[in-house]
């Protein structure tokens, strides 16, 4: 009878090497020649010549090498190929088959990138990106990283101020010089030019099939981590206001620390091979962040959500963003979502894990009725909002690094106003005008007009 290990077949095909690719790529088997479906010997033609023949085609086909016996029994002769299980992914004319209980599957999509990196045991973002230079990434996310990380304490001092190379290397998001796609993806301005879909989609949904107004985050993934909140809490999400006493209150539908380690999951976690951006969902009721990802082999989604067993499907990039002190790595993010929302008053959000996405639905406070719908600010949706009228906050900026070359962001923010994050985000926008403006380890402005 087949099963996970045994074939039969009552003469040979070629098509039969997708079986024993198959075979190859799982736990290895026999594949009968000469055999009935029951088992029983039907017997094989050309015995001789197919014994001359199958070694050399599958090794030449493969790339593996079997042993192929004639045997015999009630005087009718059949061929045992037996396969052992190969420790590196073997493919039959660039496809990829894989034998699943007594069936052959052809893996493509999610199926076939899970496969590839048990077999290599690599991650995927751990791949090198070709003629991509570290010198040539400019210096935001770093300085981004930089502050992080010194705040957080997860990297000493002397390991954090050296050049940006340095610490790509010291991180391990390079290899023989080359960038990794981690590296691309935390570090460089526009990882999109490499890696389609990495970036943040979100967008104010009267319904389901009706949106009012929406947004796209681009950049780096740490510049990425470090827009959205302000995004969503400055523009989609609006917070009543109450009185204690003379003391003026706002409270705010969905807790800010459960929907950031939402959001930082969803960054981290990501399956960037899959070209969707993450997508975030606001409603009046209702909250929802989906992504992309690929479960952990040997997870199921029960023990993802109830047992708080992780295993990162990019480390590389997960390993950045807990030297930042943005994650922790335990494996407890969810256990944390539902905790703080228990403690911010709100229901448990519901989490919804299939083998290739995740969805997670968080639903406002009670005492927080359904008011009006949240519209746009009456300003361009790239201009920060608490810039003040008059002299523009990209002229404030270059007056005060042209007085001071080792001015820091926190006096910039000072002088023009505003918050530190604001004159973050508008040195980001900055960038890419024909003013460029940039600041290097050495912690001297540069302004080239």
């Amino acid at each position: 009878m087949e099963s996970q290990l045994i074939e039969y077949k009552e003469s040979w095909r070629d098509e039969y090497l997708k079986w024993i690719c198959g075979f190859a790529n799982a736990q290895g088997g026999v594949i009968y020649i000469g055999k009935c479906d029951d088992g029983s010997v039907c017997g094989v033609r050309d015995s001789k010549k197919l014994m001359e023949v199958l070694p050399n085609l599958i090794r030449d086909t493969l790339t593996v090498v079997a042993d192929v016996d004639l045997l015999q029994e009630n005087g009718l002769q059949y061929i045992r190929i037996t396969v052992d299980a190969s420790p590196y992914p073997v493919n039959y004319k660039g496809e990829y088959h894989y034998r699943s209980g007594s069936t052959k599957q052809e893996l493509k999509g999610n199926a076939l990138s899970r496969f590839l990196l048990k077999k290599t045991g690599l991650s995927w973002d751990a791949a090198v990106i070709d003629k991509t230079d570290i010198s040539t990434f400019r210096n935001d996310a770093f300085d981004i990283f930089r502050e992080q990380a010194r705040i957080s304490a997860r990297m000493a001092e002397k390991d954090v101020s050296v050049s940006n190379e340095m610490l790509a290397e010291k991180l391990d998001l390079l290899t023989d010089g080359n960038v990794t796609r981690a590296g691309v993806l935390v570090f460089h301005h526009n990882p999109e030019k490499w890696i389609t879909g990495a970036w943040i989609k979100i967008g104010f949904f009267a319904d389901d099939s009706t949106i009012l107004y929406q947004d796209e985050i681009h950049g780096s993934l740490l510049q990425q981590a470090d827009k959205i909140m302000d995004l969503l809490y400055t523009k989609y999400l609006t917070a009543p206001i109450s009185f204690k006493g003379i003391t003026r209150v706002e409270k705010y539908p969905y807790p800010k620390d459960a929907v950031r380690e939402a959001l930082l999951n969803a960054i981290v976690h990501k399956n960037y091979g899959s070209f969707t951006p993450i997508q975030i969902r606001v409603y009046k009721d209702k909250l929802r962040i989906a992504n992309d990802s690929i479960l952990p082999e040997g997870i199921s989604p029960d023990q993802l959500i109830n047992e708080g067993k992780s295993r990162p499907l990019n480390p590389k990039v997960a390993n950045v963003f807990f030297r930042a002190g943005y994650i922790e790595s335990w494996g407890r993010g969810i256990q944390e979502i539902r905790d703080m929302c228990k403690a911010y008053g709100n229901s448990a959000p519901d989490f919804k894990i299939d083998s290739d996405a995740v969805f997670v639905t968080f639903y406002p406070l009670e005492e927080i009725k359904e008011g009006e719908i949240p519209v746009p600010q009456d300003v361009p949706q790239d201009v920060p909002q608490d810039v003040p009228q008059g002299i523009s906050l990209e002229v404030k900026i270059l007056e005060a690094i042209r007085k001071d070359k080792k001015i820091s962001r926190e006096k910039i923010a000072a002088e023009a106003g505003v918050s530190k994050k604001t004159v973050a985000r508008q040195l980001a926008k900055m960038q890419n005008k024909v003013v460029f403006i940039g600041r290097g380890y050495s912690g001297h402005w540069e302004i080239i007009e």
